[in-house]
């Protein structure tokens, strides 16, 4: 009997332990409070952030069903006179009669497989990966018990972000979700609404700082528990709390992401919900033990602690900060249509290439149907830059910029939205250079196969532009067994190339010093 009780005290005393430990941790002050002085000691581009150059994300969702326009058809669907509406006319009827959220019940993702999906990015060459968590639609790509318009609750009837998560880091890369519900508010209520209605009815640019426009007799404009989620019909001060964090802090919360990134229109959320976040994101990650990234689009984050990213867009020259472009296999919408035209692997990879040697990142983006499986178009641009990247990504991953990003004559112009049209344009060749290095040597990649035996000059090398000239052991032509003949002149680096080509998209020499 004493025995018995001495071990209840025993357990009674660690229990007590237990729970004042608990009580400290609690007490304990958080790294991060919700002021930008305190959120600017966040390493805003961590070493492995730095090391993994190539993410990939998917515009996947219930706008996938019409898959007519771009991922942007529910705002459309509402406009008479745009495409979108024509086609929602014609082959569902009206928008009044079959709405945007009648589209939730079709979309079945009844062929996604996660592990196949992480199989695919993990060939692909990709460092990180993962979904839309949300678009502007306001649809949830989870299993959220915030809204019901989310993947568990309707159309898959499963925990997509949840199965992605689990496949994804099972791979070893990191997990990024995105966010674009900002715009999803209706932040236009009476009179203004109706000014705006009856000025601009069938202007692409009306109610431009909320998704739906609040046209009468459409669903939108429906005062209903259910449809108010997500059509963003709620009053602002709850919505801000509820939904826009409240979703982030569900998604934090369950799945953990490594990688937090955001559209644009972020700067229509009251600047102490934005700090709230950061504060929320980056103490939880401490808890977790990992350094997390916080990316933004457009001025509505400081940079001391996020990192910036350019749509479609890159920058032209060298960057001392890390940055990141989101870029997509398609030239038009980035979710799936049915005329959705794809580029060659080449450009893709040339995109790449240019983003890295100018210290950037790139978040690549594919377009999965509403059945989940990805267009063969498209799996062949991943496999083929995979294939690239698994031979000379030495020349890619880990790496930095070296004094110069490169050399040639192919120029991006400078810009950012404004832009799209002139990037889509940027052919690179065979005489553009860029530039990387990595454990003391310098790749240098050339976007093209100049030809056989060719001279090949960089003149990155010359006396009057390298500064820091060190001497040269060896060059090597990655994937290629030939004895690489050069020569260090005043004017730059003189190479020959092999008899073959080792590879018609990109070529890379290996300098030694």
């Amino acid at each position: 009997m004493k025995i018995f009780s001495l071990l209840a005290a025993i357990v009674l005393l660690l229990g007590c332990v237990s729970s004042s430990k608990k009580t400290i941790e609690e007490q304990k002050p958080l790294k991060y409070q919700e002021n930008w002085e305190s959120l600017a000691k966040h390493n805003e581009e961590p070493e492995w952030f730095q090391d993994a150059k190539l993410g990939i994300y998917f515009h996947w969702g219930i706008y996938s069903v019409p898959a007519f326009g771009n991922e942007w058809y529910p705002r459309w669907m509402h406009f008479e006179g745009t495409k979108e509406y024509q086609h929602h006319l014609e082959t569902y009827g009206h928008p009044s009669e079959f709405g945007y959220h009648n589209f939730a019940e079709l979309f079945k993702a009844e062929h996604f497989n996660a592990e196949e999906w992480a199989t695919l990015f993990e060939k692909a060459g990709a460092r990180f990966a993962g979904p839309v968590a949300e678009h502007h639609d306001g649809y949830s790509m989870w299993d959220s018990e915030i809204t019901p318009w989310n993947t568990k609750d309707t159309g898959p009837g499963r925990d997509i972000t949840g199965e992605l998560e689990k496949a994804i880091k099972g791979k070893g890369m990191k997990f990024i979700t995105t966010f674009h519900h900002a715009k999803q508010l209706q932040r236009y209520k009476g009179k203004e609404a109706e000014e705006i209605a009856n000025n601009e009815d069938n202007s692409r640019g009306a109610f431009r700082h909320s998704h739906y426009p609040l046209f009468d007799g459409m669903p939108p404009t429906v005062d209903d528990e259910k449809l108010n989620y997500l059509y963003g019909n709620i009053p602002e001060d709850e919505w801000n709390e509820k939904v826009w964090f409240g979703k982030l802090k569900e998604v934090i919360d369950k799945y953990q992401p490594d990688i937090i990134w955001f559209d644009s229109w972020l700067d229509q959320v009251p600047e102490n919900y934005r700090q709230k976040f950061c504060a929320y994101y980056l103490n939880e990650a401490e808890k977790w033990g990992r350094e997390v990234v916080i990316v933004r689009k457009q001025n509505d984050l400081p940079l001391e602690c996020s990192v910036d990213d350019l749509e479609k867009s890159r920058k032209n020259k060298l960057e001392e900060k890390s940055w990141m472009t989101d870029e997509t296999v398609s030239t038009g919408s980035w979710c799936y249509t049915q005329d959705l035209k794809i580029k060659p692997a080449a450009d893709v990879l040339h995109v790449l290439i240019d983003i890295v040697s100018k210290n950037g990142v790139l978040l690549l983006n594919i377009s999965p149907k509403a059945d989940g499986t990805i267009p063969a178009d498209q799996q062949e641009v991943l496999l083929k830059m995979g294939r690239w990247l698994e031979n000379y990504g030495e020349a890619i991953y880990g790496t930095r910029p070296w004094y110069t990003f490169g050399e040639g004559p192919t120029k991006e112009p400078e810009g950012h939205f404004k832009n799209h049209a002139a990037f889509l344009k940027i052919k690179y060749s065979e005489n553009d250079v860029r530039y990387t290095t990595n454990n003391g040597n310098v790749y240098a990649t050339i976007l093209g196969w100049p030809g056989a035996n060719k001279e090949v000059l960089f003149e990155a090398f010359s006396k009057n532009e390298w500064q820091n000239a060190k001497a040269i052991k060896n060059v090597s032509l990655l994937g290629c067994s030939e004895t690489i003949d050069f020569e260090l002149s005043d004017t730059g680096l003189k190479v020959k190339t092999p008899t073959q080509s080792v590879d018609d998209m990109a070529i890379v020499f290996k300098i030694e010093f």
